[in-house]
């Protein structure tokens, strides 16, 4: 569905639409992180509170996760979502990258790019360049028809994001404006940094409008914009009302009456804003990120943010104070808002099926290659050497990020990145195997594409193992299937897989208790919902009910470390840990 086309420019104080001046209020929605037949309920539900736009990122590493086999399909299918969009009355600004951060795997770089390690990432590097232009080009031919000069929904494209708190290098970023206009995008191209004087100058461009991330200390903030961005309107592209969670941290949430109070001085102030997020949604599979400032620490499956649209799609406290902030500047919708709604409440027994994690076996290496050496996507390996040793030692290895031990097929210890142990007693034995998880790649600063699984020989008694080393890679998406092919097994410690059915009315919204599990993955129906880890803080897994059906259906756990409830329990409401705000 297009529209009749409209001029969508910068002028000299304000954005103006088809030369009449305009305010964008937007809300952020990444699309990989919604099922997509969930896309236009999420997109209504934040028009509800007064939106007239929506904010996406693209992440390049899930359309692109192997180099050459680009995928804008199904849940990838960014044009369907900016249609969408336009169909429901709103605008879309559209955030490409390369490089997004969102707390995405790598930050949205694929890790076939990333392990070129003779790569200088974000720069004018030619190689870089040539690799990043084929990504923009394909993005492009998505975004140019759905721009609003042609009917479509799109204003606003962002070139790279947050760079100038990594970089100053001006001629990378006038390649991709070059590459952007070339392709035929036509609206305004902005940039975003938090409004610190350095990083709005690294990442400035003469091409760019400057726009801000912040969520608090408002009149402050818009100052400093306002004298890096003399000229245009004022916006805050990324107004933080929530916060993301790591696991064993607590659940952050941020107080509603003082987050809609910072919006009302933002709009008060006349600025144009993204509220980030809108709706946060969901990191399915192995999509969830990390951060390392010192210490490394992973991103939880759940993208809820404390958002005003919850991860399963209610409407907040948070929701309606905003939407009562927003009327005091805008026309908001009439209309009652939709009350939440429990989810189904039943319990299915699990069928063991003993370790699902046979792998691909890639033969002997002379020294553990990186998961980045064995391809793009690896995120579980297994590595095993001979130990040859007749008495009890201490063995020291650097793993990225989580790895159980075991000496000749017995447990033997569990190394683990996040709190810094790297070293453990094991005993005598033969055979030492290594099972090494990535548990998300770092997605913000300069660890961006560090190397994953096990780096460099472990040590026994401060002397490198001399291998050979035998390498197995195990496919953790295609598990499911390898659980429900399996046949039973009286065996319900971990690595194990547990499989089940049950039935429901009809498709409905789900919330998986994991608490009485310790480290693994879940799929229903075969739909992957990510990872879940006892240490917390989220203790559900959602579901959407797009992945459920009438009748008859299926529920696949991977057990890596040992359960104490053998069956799964489905709850009324989702339980993502204790508060803090």
């Amino acid at each position: 569905m297009t529209t009749p086309p409209s001029r969508f420019e910068i002028g000299e104080r304000d954005f103006l639409l088809d030369g009449q001046p305009h305010r964008i209020i937007s809300g952020a929605m990444h699309y990989p992180r919604v099922h997509p037949d969930q896309w236009r309920d999420r997109i209504r539900t934040a028009k509800l509170m007064g939106l007239n736009a929506i904010e996406t990122y693209v992440m390049w590493n899930f359309h692109e996760p192997v180099r050459g086999e680009w995928d804008a399909s199904g849940p990838r299918d960014l044009g369907r979502f900016l249609d969408l969009i336009a169909e429901e009355g709103l605008h879309a600004i559209v955030r490409p990258g390369p490089y997004v951060c969102a707390e995405w795997h790598n930050g949205g770089l694929p890790t076939w790019l990333t392990a070129d390690t003779d790569l200088r990432l974000r720069s004018s590097d030619p190689r870089y360049l040539e690799a990043v232009t084929g990504y923009l080009e394909r993005v492009n031919e998505i975004i140019v028809p759905r721009q609003i000069d042609t009917g479509g929904s799109v204003i606003l494209v962002q070139i790279e994001n947050e760079y100038g708190a990594y970089g100053s290098d001006k001629a990378y970023l006038a390649e991709l404006i070059r590459v952007t206009r070339e392709a035929g995008i036509t609206v305004p191209l902005t940039q975003v940094d938090q409004p610190i004087p350095h990083m709005l100058e690294g990442g400035a461009h003469e091409g760019l409008h400057k726009t801000g991330s912040f969520g608090s200390r408002i009149g402050e903030r818009l100052a400093v914009l306002r004298e890096h961005q003399p000229t245009g309107p004022l916006m805050c592209m990324e107004f933080w009302c929530g916060w993301f969670d790591h696991w064993g941290e607590k659940h952050h949430t941020t107080n509603f009456a003082d987050s809609a109070r910072d919006l009302d001085e933002l709009l008060s102030a006349g600025a144009s804003v993204n509220i980030y997020m809108i709706h946060g949604g969901t990191n399915f599979a192995l999509t969830a990120g990390a951060n390392d400032s010192g210490r490394y620490l992973p991103m939880v499956t759940s993208y809820d943010y404390d958002s005003p649209i919850s991860e399963s799609g209610d409407v907040t406290e948070k929701f309606r104070a905003f939407r009562d902030v927003i009327a005091k500047h805008a026309p908001v919708p009439a209309g009652e808002l939709p009350a939440p709604v429990d989810a189904p409440v039943f319990e299915v027994a699990l069928e063991p099926v003993g370790d699902p994690l046979t792998g691909v076996d890639l033969g002997e290496f002379a020294a553990p290659p990186t998961m980045d050496e064995l391809g793009p996507g690896v995120a579980l390996v297994s590595y095993e050497t001979s130990l040859g040793t007749s008495r009890s030692t201490t063995l020291a290895a650097e793993v990225r990020d989580y790895a159980w031990l075991s000496v000749d097929d017995r447990p033997a210890g569990i190394l683990q990145r996040t709190i810094g142990d790297l070293a453990t007693p094991i005993p005598a034995g033969d055979t030492l195997r290594l099972l090494v998880e990535e548990t998300g790649r770092v997605n913000y600063d300069t660890k961006i594409g560090e190397p994953k699984g096990l780096i460099g020989a472990p040590l026994v008694d401060g002397e490198a193992l001399p291998g050979p080393w035998r390498v197995r890679t195990i496919d953790v998406p295609g598990l499911y299937d390898v659980v429900m092919d399996a046949a039973p097994a009286p065996h319900v410690a971990g690595p194990a897989g547990l499989r089940g059915c049950f039935t429901l009315d009809g498709p409905a919204d789900l919330f998986l208790d994991t608490r009485g599990w310790g480290k693994g993955y879940a799929w229903i129906n075969g739909f992957f919902l990510g990872r879940y880890w006892r240490r917390g803080p989220q203790r559900t897994l959602f579901v959407p009910g797009p992945a459920t059906r009438a009748g008859e259906n299926t529920i696949a756990i991977v057990e890596l470390e040992a359960i104490t409830q053998s069956s799964a329990r489905l709850l009324a409401r989702p339980d993502l840990g204790h508060e803090v705000e």
